[in-house]
């Protein structure tokens, strides 16, 4: 075919196309999902793959978006890292004699919601000792808007301790000995160690100073200042600051909220486009090619060569897929590879369309040019991919975006099961972790709805694209 004429096939077909405001959909979300999947690096972060498999320190686990806190009354506090341009240092290294050393600083958190962090914590305050006999000691007490003050650590440390202030027994001790002269002494004494053992440490520390502090706390919006103090007691210690982070553990995250291991769910919502795309373009391709290759040649070759071509084809379609996938998925033990699944999916979903294929063969092949072809000595592989196949291209293009939307189910499927790529950011596997997690029973509605979400969107965008195709490439259809 001539440059001129494949131009002009294609400036008539788009002329046509873009008449179908369905197909126009389909190509802007096709578009979305090709950048989404292209800039996957760049929107989040390019080592998601390979830290999806473990837990995400100091992200708060099973957390709703952010945005959430415009469709709620209570007001939840979102997640916030500081650094150490965040804090005012009143004393860097201070010489306090005898080789003691004295460093100080603070940082205010201006609490302005209903619910507080759920955990406060400091990590990375490097110490260098050049004695570990005689480790660092550390002080933090906390100002509260109402003027009353909170000593929560007075101990020793070394180098690289995390100070989860929520999860620390004595900051519990602490916190729970300050709120319990609020409290009626009475239900202190009867119920001391269930209060402590089930009160929630930030709630409380950010509550009234108020009767029911410790069973009912009742948020106490302001300005919280926190102060901490260091000590160092041999002449050659250091600390080094340059990485602190004071994490403020939120009860919301990100865009999409966290799972169990406090993993950005936006992350793999954004890195999982890549495999439905891949998976459901490589399938539906696959599959389309090997249908029309096989039944354009059994409809041509005719006679017990089709009869046997057919019978093999009905063999395959009469297997249940689903099951038999599950079967070799889990023959894997869990391991299945990206290129595995693909090669599962071609496997099964060729026949459909090879039965297509072969009917319109039948017709095509009994054209008066195909007759001339064969009276002028044409070869078998030169009539089938010279004069057949290209009339039936048309409907190949329309069949592999309609077969997208399957293969990406299917692959779904297998990773809600478990059999999935283990090695993979996919939806399907996001929602096997919410289903092992009892998210719909717990109500983490941001961990099964978006992925839920994205599995139809990529399902509706091959649909319009594919009903918008077949309706311009089948003459039929084209007249209604």
């Amino acid at each position: 075919m001539r440059w001129v004429d494949l131009k002009a096939s294609i400036l008539d077909f788009w002329s046509e196309f873009r008449r179908q405001k369905g197909g126009l959909l389909g190509i802007f979300l096709l578009v979305l999902l090709i950048f989404t999947a292209l800039a996957a690096p760049y929107i989040t972060s390019p080592d998601i793959p390979q830290k999806w498999h473990s837990y995400w320190e100091g992200n708060p686990t099973t957390v709703p978006p952010t945005w959430y806190n415009y469709f709620t009354s209570q007001k939840l506090a979102p997640h916030e890292v500081w650094g150490v341009n965040d804090v005012k240092f009143e004393a860097k290294g201070q010489n306090l004699g005898s080789g003691m050393k004295y460093y100080a600083f603070t940082f205010t958190y201006d609490n302005r919601y209903d619910i507080p962090p759920k955990d406060i914590i400091l990590r990375n305050i490097n110490v260098n000792l050049t004695n570990l006999e005689s480790p660092a000691h550390i002080v933090l007490k906390v100002v509260r808007p109402d003027g009353k003050k909170v000593q929560l650590l007075d101990m020793d440390f070394t180098s690289g301790e995390v100070f989860q202030l929520a999860k620390m027994g004595s900051v519990r001790q602490a916190v729970f000995m300050w709120a319990s002269q609020f409290e009626d002494p009475k239900v202190v004494a009867s119920n001391r160690e269930t209060i402590i053992s089930t009160m929630d440490v930030m709630k409380v520390l950010f509550a009234k100073a108020q009767r029911g502090i410790l069973v009912n706390p009742q948020a106490l919006k302001g300005k919280y200042k926190f102060e901490v103090q260091i000590f160092t007691f041999n002449p050659g210690d250091k600390v080094d600051f340059s990485n602190m982070q004071i994490i403020f553990t939120g009860r919301t995250y990100g865009l999409m909220g966290t799972d169990y291991m406090g993993r950005d769910l936006w992350a793999g919502l954004v890195w999982g486009t890549r495999v439905s795309l891949v998976i459901g373009v490589s399938v539906a391709v696959l599959s389309v090619l090997i249908g029309i290759a096989f039944g354009v040649t059994s409809a041509y070759l005719g006679g017990w060569k089709d009869e046997f071509m057919q019978r093999v084809n009905e063999f395959v379609a009469s297997i249940p897929t689903l099951p038999i996938l599950i079967l070799l998925a889990a023959a894997f033990k869990g391991h299945v590879t990206l290129i595995t699944i693909v090669f599962l999916l071609v496997m099964f979903g060729w026949t459909g369309i090879a039965k297509v294929a072969r009917s319109m063969a039948l017709q095509i092949k009994e054209e008066t040019y195909v007759e001339a072809a064969r009276a002028l000595g044409a070869g078998t592989s030169r009539i089938i991919f010279k004069h057949i196949m290209p009339q039936i291209m048309p409907y190949a293009f329309a069949s592999m975006a309609l077969s997208v939307p399957g293969a990406v189910l299917t692959e779904a499927s297998l990773s809600f099961l478990g059999l999935g790529d283990p090695t993979k950011v996919t939806w399907g596997q996001i929602l096997y972790d919410a289903q092992t997690n009892s998210a719909t029973l717990n109500g983490y509605w941001w961990w099964v709805i978006p992925p839920g979400v994205a599995i139809s969107l990529v399902a509706l965008t091959f649909v319009l694209i594919g009903i918008a195709m077949d309706r311009v490439l089948n003459p039929r259809l084209r007249r209604l």
